[in-house]
Parts: structure tokens; C-alpha cells; sequence
């Protein structure tokens, strides 16, 4: 098996759900972040932080993916990911670990899958005790722009 036939997921978990995302996109796992609230920003945009010297605009995946708030208040984490050569932190719950997935046993995404996730999302892997859905960062980021093409 050649390198080419495996890809490397981090995975995160938002609401009890596992998520992955390619790990070449992922630039950095923040523990606990202060956020500054952003005045008219669309729902999804949770705040901004300063991350050495950037502004990085946090995005509350759960809202963006319809999900219910957290009803806990503890420590959140965010992992930040590069969109149009602006950086961005993905609020989520936790982070796993690096996994190895080969490519071939990608899968669609089933027609049950939740639509708005179904247009983020490049496919699943099923593991053993889950479905592991595979998140496109650029879709996922693209909420603005589909907001501004139907205004």
C-alpha cells in the first residue's frame, strides 16, 4: 500500500459526534481562548481571538452545522484551519487523535445525513464503534458567502 492510498484525519468531537479533519489543513489545537464578541457578525461567528499577534475569527461549528448549544460552560478547544489565507479556529468539543484512513473505504455520504451536514461533508469512514464524518473546511467556511449570494 502506497502513501497515496491513505489519509490522515485529526479527529474532533461536537456533540457527541465525531468528526474528522484533514490533517494538512490543521494549523493548530488551542486549549482554553479568550473570544471577543464580534458586533453584526452572522450566528455562527463566535467571537475573534488573538492568536500570536493574528486576528482569528472563531466559528461555533455546532451552530454552523445545526447542533444544539453545549450546555456545559467548561473548557472548549478549537483547532485553526486556513481559508482563503485567513486563519480561522473551529469551536469544538474536544480533540482525539491523528488517524490513518485509506482512501478506498471512504463512502458517500448516506441520504439520512442531516443536509446541512451532508454540504460540508467530503464522505464517512465507519470505524469501529462510529461514523466518522469527514469535514471540507472550505465548505464549512462558506456560510458567508452563501448567505451574501442570497441576500
Amino acid at each position: 500500500m502506497s502513501n497515496y492510498d491513505v489519509q490522515e484525519y485529526v479527529t474532533v468531537t461536537i456533540a457527541g459526534q465525531m468528526f474528522g479533519i484533514p490533517v494538512l489543513q490543521v494549523h493548530d489545537v488551542l486549549g482554553s481562548i479568550n473570544l471577543t464578541n464580534i458586533p453584526l457578525a452572522p450566528p455562527e461567528v463566535a467571537g475573534a481571538l488573538n492568536l500570536r499577534g493574528r486576528i482569528v475569527t472563531c466559528i461555533d461549528v455546532r451552530k454552523r452545522l445545526g447542533l444544539p448549544a453545549r450546555e456545559e460552560t467548561g473548557q472548549r478547544m478549537s483547532v485553526v484551519v486556513e481559508h482563503h489565507g485567513e486563519p480561522y479556529a473551529l469551536l469544538i468539543d474536544t480533540v482525539g487523535e491523528v488517524i490513518n484512513l485509506k482512501s478506498e473505504q471512504l463512502e458517500k455520504n448516506p441520504a439520512t445525513l442531516d443536509p446541512r451536514w451532508r454540504e460540508v461533508s467530503a464522505g464517512i469512514y465507519r470505524t469501529q464503534d462510529n461514523l466518522l464524518v469527514i469535514l471540507q473546511i472550505e465548505r464549512l467556511l462558506d456560510f458567508a458567502g452563501n448567505a451574501s449570494a442570497a441576500a
